[in-house]
């Protein structure tokens, strides 16, 4: 997102994808790449920087409500759900208690 910084694009995507609001981490918890495929039917690979966020609102009424599944799930029950083995790896080895440090 032009003239954003990651963590605040981060905060700006869980809200339009999940309708979570709250207080973003500076620092990024890791990344992972996966391929992600265009409405052409072409095929682009794409680098996510993934945050940590304090979840402190949760609203039913988001943009892409719908188009989304949203289930509260432990760390590990995510990473089960997951297909990128860049993403299950953070996901496996997320301890959200050692990010408050990093700020």
């Amino acid at each position: 997102m032009k003239g954003k910084k990651p963590y605040e694009a981060a905060a700006i995507e869980a809200w339009e994808e999940a309708g979570v609001r709250g207080k973003v981490k500076k620092k990024s918890v890791g990344s992972y790449t996966y391929l992600k495929e265009l409405d052409d039917g072409n095929v682009a690979p794409c680098i996510v920087e993934m945050f940590q966020i304090e979840v402190t609102e949760i609203s039913t009424d988001f943009k892409e409500r719908g188009q989304r599944v949203f289930d509260w799930v432990s760390p590990s029950e995510a990473a089960g759900r997951v297909r990128e083995i860049e993403l299950k790896s953070l996901l496996v080895n997320f301890n959200p208690n050692a990010s408050k440090a990093r700020g």
